[in-house]
């Protein structure tokens, strides 16, 4: 398998599903690794995780007026 057919079958899920089991049999593994988060790690990650504290409400409110009403 070329590599550059590698690298398309690690990027690309619909490639990668549309080839036979004995191609995939010949894609070696991701050199990055599996990634696998649970579901309480990926929301922590995401910013919307139970402990995450964001910017003073000021800040916030002081940011949507500046980009939503010139002047405002």
């Amino acid at each position: 398998m070329a590599n550059s057919d590698v690298v398309r079958a690690w990027k690309d899920p619909s490639y990668r599903a549309s080839l036979q089991p004995d191609e995939l049999a010949l894609v070696p593994s991701h050199p990055a690794g599996s990634v696998s988060l649970s579901d309480d790690e990926l929301m922590d990650a995401s910013g919307i995780g139970r402990n995450v504290e964001t910017t003073a409400w000021f800040c916030t409110l002081y940011t949507f007026l500046a980009r939503c009403c010139p002047g405002g």
